[in-house]
Formats: structure tokens, C-alpha cells, sequence
């Protein structure tokens, strides 16, 4: 057993410190009160109002003795951040007194004002009234003395506000379909499928100082101007490197942070781009995984300051090194942690391997569209196809030997390799599979890992909930086609090696082992039929397609409006960010740019005036020269700054119709802001830094 240290074993015992756990409700609620809590987490069922009372004192006790002052219902609008409304725990009872009060219709139901949150057409602005409701599968927690309670949105008229009530959703679809699924494989014991989840948080760290003078960075958080800097990642020197003293202060200070609100940090190292680095946390149940993800980038934007820094969380804040993604590892197991993607000791669990395994091909196959709607975004458009980045185009890798597994099953052949013995096929008894059977690629979207599947397209900055909610309902969706099938059977095993072969002779065209970069695989994608979705509003055109209207609504996720709203949703955040930066640019370059300029010329010519009137007889072709340079380029850089600014116009006079608008916003401002980025960057080439009122890519990138 390894020893620690008083000290390391105190930052250990912090754990979950500040949760209402597990543990925590054991020990405050009473056995037959806890029993039934628990049951209605296992299960979702409703809560008695009269075990809400219990709870709600119990908690309230707990939250004050920790020193909590106020309580917050913590919910997830759709605007893919968290909202708060807190209230005090203090009550006036008059003649100068106060007690402090904490009621089961406080903890159960929430009424913040919803006039301010996107519906996307579900109500009017005039239309204020939404609830939030208590989520009890999602933990409350304590933080800056507030009791947090995670919670569902929704508004007057039932129609969900939020992205956690479709994840809850989805997560039920998964649970009912996957049961269906292992009582065909005579397990009765089961009682709860669970979809997990991983998120690996990448992110950049820049001097606070900089930080503050760049206003790109800090309306927009990713670099609309930057010269490259001499020395980027060429030389690979940065990934998993030594952590300098100032990070690595950060990162302690955000691990006990994290721990206190029982997130499982795990891992923490530097990532490939200079002052970028990642986190990875361990595996919990998505909705889970999904509250804990928003509390690890609320926490990083709140402790870099403590150091001096600022956490850029853009999918791009610096053209030419690699963006920041969030890496969403998935994967389906049981209540008591039997991990459904992991080959088995039994035939009877690598045949469910198997099933469960071609079904997420099934479904990635099948849902293309959807899951490359849900990744989209204005940031992840700059990001996706290069430095590291997936490519578009959805496809899976699964490694040569399972993709040699699948191609023997279908073509009826024993499987056998020198080292890992045989597998059997065509028959109903699968000996062990090889559980190592699958390298990684770091190209690929969408890759199996050995025991879960990784979809590394989402953006950094995101959130979890909508990849996940579309993970999920394409996933159970095929589960219930396989149940169906299966369920009347006349002979279960025969039916289900059947089915196997049919799913890998239908869907293995979504399986790509090799180099998704490479210009091939473009033409090759479409010869096989994947479809190539390369802008975001491509994507969100397909949001509400009939194939995806039917998807969310056969597995009761979304109705028919609500599905509406959310694509005129993703419409409109797309809109409205490229509406902020062109703007940003604009401002940028017309207070800070030219001015530098301007300043830059006025020293050149004070200079060749000293030389005039010291009659020098020396050359002053190169001062001549720069100014030319400096004049033209300047000159083309207002231009295009007003070009610019006339397309912004042009595109927020069509805001009467979401679709041309955002299109014009694609087409052409986006378009003249290259234009206008390529001549600024030029510019700072040219000018002498003492001039340039920006930190360079140099600063932010490696004075961390």
C-alpha cells in the first residue's frame, strides 16, 4: 500500500468535499428517505413531495454548515453555458429576526425569468415565464457559498429551454432499448444501461497582461490579427512537456477545485501547440460527465486570473498551430460496470460485443448529418480538416484487426491469428476476442478505442449535451431496430448471426482506417456515399431533416418545434458571433492598426527629414521603399476594412430571414474578413513592434 505524505493525503480527503453525495445522504437521511431518493435516481421516477421536504432540510443543514448563505437552481439554457439565479436562505419573520428557510417547493421548482434565453420561436419575449425543475440524478453541490442545484429548464407551455431535459432523454432512450437488448441474452439481472462519457478539455493559456490589451481576445476569445511567430510547433517540443512554475500553479489550484466539487481530474499535460494543454477527467454517466464538464471550464476562465493568466477555451484563437477540441469518449455499460464494448471471456459476450459494437457503425452510417450538425460552429468550422483536427467527413476507425474480424464474419471464414487463437463464425459459439484490438488515429472523427468509441470532432468551447444527445437517440434507435428483429425470432442465435453479417455488409462503408487528411480520401468518401458537410451551415440546414425530425421524435427527445427551434437556434449563435467579430475587426483596425501605421510612417519620415538636414551623404532608398510598401498595403487595408464593414450591413439587413442572413455572413463577410486579416497581418510584418499597440503571437504564445 503506498504511503502519503499529511499533506497529500488532506488534498486526497478533499474529494467531493463540497458535493452532496452519495455518502453525504446516507449518513443525513434517513434509511427508508434515502431508499427512495436513490430509487428515484436509478430509475427517474417521481419524488413524494413528502420525501422532498426531508431532503430539501437535510440538504439545507448541510449547505449551512459548509457556510452556504444562498441557494441556486444551476440549469443549461441554450446557450450552451449554465444560468443561475440565487436566492438567500434567510427569511424575515419580522421585529428585526431572520431564520433561515429551505423548502421542498424551493428545491423541487425554480421560476427565473426566460424572456432573455434563445427559444428559437418557441415563445414570444413577452412571454417571460419558465421553471426550472430538480434534476436528483445530477449531484448539488457547494460553490462561492451558494448551494448549487443542478436543474432542468423548461417553459409555461411545457416546451424544453434547455439541453439538459433532451440528454436526460436520450440517456432513457438508451437505458430502455439496451435492456431490451440483454434480456434477448437471458440477462434479467440488469437493471439500468447507462451511456457514459469522458470529456477531454483542451484549452490555451496567454498572459493576463496581454490578454487584456488585445480586444480580439477578449470580446471575441480567439485572434482576428497575428503575424505567425518565428518558432510555432515545428518541432513538436511542446507536447506532454515539462510545465512551467505559473501553469502548474494554475493547474493545482484547478485540480483541488475540481476535486472539492467531486470532478475527477485525472490528467493534466501539455498539448501539441505552445501554451496549449489538456485535461482529461475519468468516465461518469453523460448527464453526469455533461454538469461536470461546464464546472471545469467555468473553473479554469475563473482561477487563470489567480496567475496571472487567461484560459482561451476558442475552437481557433491563433491561426496556424492547432485549435482545441473536446475530445467526447463514449461507451454503454450496466449498472454493476459491465463495459458493453469490451470483447468478452464467453461466446455469449463477444456475440453481444459484436451487436453492440456494429451498432454504433449503424448509427454513425446512418446519422452523419446530425452528428456533423451538432459539432458545428462558426469557431469549429477555422478548426476541423487541419493541424490535427478530423476532417469533416464522418467516418470510423476501428484498427486493421477488428476491421479483419468484421471481414471474416462476413464472408463466413474462420478468423485466426498466430497469437490470439481462432474465432468461430457462422455458428453461435464466438470463442474470446483479442481485448487489445484497436491502435489509435489521430486523424479520424470517429475512432473505436479498445473499449469506447472517441469523437474528437466537437469544439472546445462547447457543450457536451447536444453530441451526446445525438450519440445517444442514433444509438438507441438501432438498438430498437436490432430488439425488434430479434424479439421475434424463431431461433435467437441463428437470427442474431444473421443480423451481424447483414450490419457489416451494410454499414462497413463508414469504416476508414487510413490518413482521413489525405485529398483521396475526399473522392473516396463520396464514391462510397458519406456525405461531405464542409460549413457549419450546410450542417444545420440538415438539422431538422425529415430523417432527423423522425429520429428525435420516435424516441421522444424532441417534438417537431422544439427540433425547429434549436437549428434556427444554432442559425442565429452563428450569426451572431461572426456579427461580433467583423465588428471587433472593424474597430480593430481602424483604432489600433492604422494608427500603428500611421505612427510607423510618421518615424520614418522624421528620420529621412534628420537626414536631409544633416546633408548625409548616404542612401535613403531603404526608408523611400518602406514607405511605399507601408502606403500601399495601408492603403489596401482601409479599403478592404470598408469593404468589410458595407458586407456587414449588407448581411444584418437580411435578419428578417435567418437562412440569407447567415448565408451572407458565410459568403461574403467572413470572405472580406481574410482579406482584411491577410493585409493586418502584413502589416505587422512590416511595422517595428516599439509601434505595434497588439501583443504579437510571440508574447501570447511563448512568455507563458
Amino acid at each position: 500500500m503506498t504511503e502519503f505524505s499529511a499533506e497529500t493525503t488532506s488534498k486526497f480527503d478533499l474529494f467531493g468535499a463540497d458535493v452532496f453525495s452519495d455518502e453525504v445522504m446516507q449518513q443525513r437521511l434517513p434509511k427508508r428517505i434515502y431508499k427512495s431518493l436513490k430509487a428515484t435516481i436509478e430509475t427517474g421516477s417521481d419524488l413524494d413531495k413528502d420525501i422532498a421536504e426531508v431532503v430539501a432540510a437535510a440538504m439545507k443543514d448541510w449547505a449551512i454548515e459548509r457556510g452556504a448563505t444562498h441557494f441556486a437552481h444551476w440549469f443549461q439554457p441554450m446557450t450552451g453555458m449554465t444560468a443561475e439565479k440565487h436566492e438567500s436562505f434567510l427569511e424575515p419573520v419580522g421585529n428585526g429576526r431572520a431564520i433561515t428557510e429551505f423548502s421542498s417547493n424551493n428545491l423541487v421548482k425554480g421560476e427565473p425569468d426566460a424572456s432573455s434565453f434563445p427559444s428559437g420561436g418557441l415563445r414570444d419575449t413577452f412571454e417571460a415565464r419558465g421553471y426550472t425543475s430538480w434534476d436528483p440524478s445530477s449531484p448539488a453541490f457547494i460553490k462561492d457559498k451558494s448551494l448549487y442545484i443542478p436543474s432542468v429548464f423548461f417553459s409555461y407551455t411545457g416546451n424544453v429551454l434547455d439541453k439538459k431535459t433532451p440528454l436526460l432523454r436520450s440517456m432513457n432512450a438508451i437505458n430502455q432499448q439496451g435492456l431490451r437488448i440483454m434480456r434477448l441474452f437471458g440477462d434479467y439481472a440488469t437493471r439500468r444501461i447507462h451511456a457514459y462519457m469522458g470529456a477531454e478539455q483542451e484549452y490555451f493559456l496567454v498572459p493576463l497582461n496581454h490578454y487584456r490589451k488585445r480586444k480580439d481576445l477578449f470580446i471575441c476569445g480567439r485572434t482576428l490579427f497575428g503575424a505567425p511567430a518565428p518558432k510555432g510547433q515545428e518541432f513538436e517540443d511542446h507536447y506532454f512537456s515539462a510545465i512551467n512554475e505559473r501553469v502548474a500553479g494554475f493547474m493545482r489550484e484547478l485540480d483541488e477545485a475540481l476535486w472539492r466539487l467531486g470532478v475527477p481530474a485525472k490528467i493534466k499535460h501539455s498539448e501539441v501547440a505552445p501554451g496549449q494543454f489538456e485535461l482529461v477527467p475519468v468516465f461518469n454517466t453523460c448527464n453526469v460527465a455533461n454538469d461536470q464538464n461546464q464546472l471545469v471550464m467555468a473553473c479554469m476562465h475563473n482561477i487563470a486570473p489567480h496567475h496571472g493568466l487567461a484560459c482561451l477555451l476558442a475552437e481557433k484563437p491563433f491561426q496556424g498551430v492547432n485549435g482545441s477540441g473536446k475530445h467526447i469518449n463514449w461507451s454503454i455499460g450496466t449498472d454493476d460496470g459491465v463495459n458493453l464494448l469490451v470483447p468478452g471471456n464467453t461466446a455469449k459476450e463477444n456475440a453481444r460485443f459484436l451487436l453492440f459494437f456494429c451498432a454504433m457503425l449503424h448509427a454513425v452510417d446512418t446519422y452523419p448529418e446530425l452528428l456533423r450538425a451538432v459539432i458545428s460552429s462558426s469557431g469549429n468550422d477555422l478548426r476541423l480538416g487541419g493541424d490535427e483536427a478530423p476532417p469533416a467527413i464522418l467516418s470510423i476507425y476501428i484498427g486493421e484487426e477488428m476491421l479483419e474480424v468484421l471481414e471474416e464474419i462476413e464472408k463466413g471464414r474462420d478468423y485466426n491469428t498466430v497469437d490470439k487463437g481462432m474465432m468461430e463464425l457462422g455458428v453461435n459459439i464466438l470463442p474470446k476476442l483479442p481485448k487489445d484490438i484497436s491502435d489509435r488515429n489521430r486523424t479520424s472523427p470517429f475512432a473505436y478505442t479498445g473499449n469506447k468509441f472517441e469523437f474528437r470532432m466537437p469544439g472546445a468551447s462547447s457543450s457536451t449535451a447536444g453530441p451526446n444527445i445525438a450519440i445517444n437517440a442514433a444509438y438507441a434507435e438501432v438498438l430498437r431496430q436490432y430488439a425488434d428483429r430479434l424479439e421475434g425470432a424463431e431461433n435467437f442465435w441463428d437470427e442474431l448471426s444473421r443480423l451481424i453479417v447483414d450490419e457489416i455488409r451494410e454499414h462497413k462503408r463508414v469504416v476508414f482506417n487510413g490518413n482521413n487528411y489525405a485529398d483521396e480520401w475526399v473522392d473516396e468518401a463520396k464514391r462510397r456515399g458519406l456525405p461531405v458537410i464542409n460549413h457549419a451551415l450546410d450542417a444545420f440546414m440538415e438539422y431538422n431533416s425529415p430523417k432527423n425530425c423522425s429520429l428525435f421524435t420516435e424516441q421522444q427527445i424532441y417534438t417537431r418545434e422544439e427540433i425547429d427551434s434549436r437549428r434556427d437556434i444554432h442559425l442565429l449563435e452563428y450569426i451572431r458571433r461572426i456579427n461580433i467579430e467583423a465588428l471587433t475587426m472593424v474597430e480593430m483596425g481602424n483604432k489600433n492598426i492604422i494608427p500603428d501605421v500611421l505612427r510607423y510612417e510618421q518615424l520614418l519620415l522624421s528620420i529621412l527629414r534628420d537626414k536631409k538636414d544633416l546633408q548625409l551623404n548616404v542612401s535613403e532608398s531603404a526608408e523611400y521603399a518602406l514607405l511605399a510598401e507601408l502606403s500601399g498595403y495601408l492603403n489596401a487595408f482601409r479599403q478592404a476594412v470598408i469593404k468589410l464593414d458595407h458586407s456587414i450591413g449588407s448581411a444584418q439587413a437580411l435578419q428578417d430571414d435567418l437562412v440569407a442572413c447567415a448565408y451572407s455572413y458565410q459568403d461574403d463577410v467572413t470572405e472580406n474578413m481574410k482579406v482584411v486579416r491577410e493585409l493586418g497581418d502584413r502589416l505587422e510584418v512590416i511595422c517595428d513592434e516599439s509601434v505595434w499597440s497588439m501583443p504579437s503571437y510571440t508574447a501570447l504564445l511563448l512568455e507563458g
